[in-house]
């Protein structure tokens, strides 16, 4: 992660509680993240260019209290900053009503869809593909 701060590419964005960070949301161009390529789950839904939210942290003190949904809304404007027509997440959408913290990494698909996202395609029962048009 050094590495990427270092070279200059921004890798995602930061939640604040005053000047403390508690959350954090990879967001950027889907072709940064050749991982999704090899999944057959997360493969493109068509040829249009996407930006992709990949994954989440939120601190263990700040969890369930709508920091995600507000990272979401702010991947949403920064993203738009950037010239990205359509942000894709790729969230998990639990089949219980409680999951370990660690399981929902990649997002929950209620907070996609608090943010204002629509699923488009879902390969999985649980992984639905989500995106947000901006233009």
């Amino acid at each position: 992660m050094k590495a990427i701060v270092d070279s200059g590419n921004v890798p995602g964005i930061l939640a604040y509680d005053g000047d403390k960070a508690v959350g954090w949301c990879s967001v950027a161009p889907r072709a940064e993240f050749p991982r999704l390529e090899r999944t057959r789950v997360l493969q493109p839904v068509d040829d249009n260019p996407v930006w992709s939210i990949t994954c989440f942290f939120v601190a263990k003190s700040h969890r369930r209290k709508g920091v995600t949904v507000r990272l979401l809304e702010a991947a949403i404007e920064y993203a738009g900053r950037q010239g990205c027509n359509i942000l894709e997440g790729y969230p998990y959408e639990p089949r219980q009503p409680k999951l370990p913290d660690p399981f929902v990494w990649t997002g929950l698909a209620s907070a996609f869809w608090k943010a204002g996202f629509q699923e488009v395609l879902r390969r999985s029962d649980t992984r639905p593909i989500m995106r947000y048009y901006l233009k």
